[in-house]
């Protein structure tokens, strides 16, 4: 059952235009030669607080795709090759982009056949305790060999200091971490010349903050 505090997660062309960096273009014009390259080296470390997973990496085709993009990305450490045009269709994703991570998650689980679940950051700005939880699920959820798909809006800074800024919101994969978890690594399909970064949990909780994401 979708919920009003995740209904209003799309990416809106609007939204999109206005993200600060420039984002807008390198993804629009992606469409003609989606990029893909991978991410990350896969590195198995667990129980030495860090993992990353292999990731056959592709840049949304245009400004509405980042949830089918997102997913693709995420169910490619799983050597998936979905079509982000199928997935699109089974979210419903229009110009208006995807409706809520509750879109996302069934996607996740008919894929993987795993239990995924959505998880709801309510608060404007994520508590401990929601923050402890996202560390948590991540790690589980990664140590299970799969990625986490977030549903972000708003600006937050990555462990390098770049800002990304989503306004109108926008979908982002979830595929490493390190420090047990008190950093995590991104793919994100808005920019391929920024394909992967990392950000500490607790700025990635409250880039989610109002909306959510899925886990196992």
């Amino acid at each position: 059952m979708r919920t009003t505090l995740l209904r209003n997660t799309v990416l809106t062309a609007a939204g999109f235009a206005a993200t600060a960096g420039g984002i807008a273009g390198p993804a629009i014009a992606a469409h003609a030669a989606p990029a893909e390259k991978t991410a990350q080296v896969s590195t198995d470390r667990k129980g030495h607080g860090e993992r990353e997973l292999d990731v056959r990496y592709e840049a949304q085709p245009n400004f509405y795709y980042c949830g089918p993009a997102a997913t693709r990305n995420a169910l490619s450490v799983l050597g998936k090759n979905i079509d982000v045009d199928a997935m699109a269709k089974e979210m419903g994703t229009t110009e208006a982009g995807t409706n809520s991570i509750n879109d996302i998650t069934p996607v996740l689980n008919k894929e993987t056949g795993k239990t995924y679940h959505s998880v709801e950051i309510r608060d404007p700005k994520a508590d401990d305790k929601q923050t402890e939880r996202l560390r948590a699920d991540i790690v589980e959820t990664v140590d299970d060999g799969r990625a986490v798909v977030a549903n972000i809006a708003g600006t937050a800074t990555d462990t390098d200091g770049n800002t990304h800024s989503f306004e109108g919101g926008h979908y982002i994969s979830v595929v490493g971490y390190r420090d047990g978890g008190k950093t995590v690594t991104i793919a994100d399909s808005a920019d391929p010349n920024m394909a992967s970064y990392r950000m500490s949990v607790d700025n990635l909780a409250d880039w989610i903050a109002t909306r959510g994401y899925s886990a196992s």
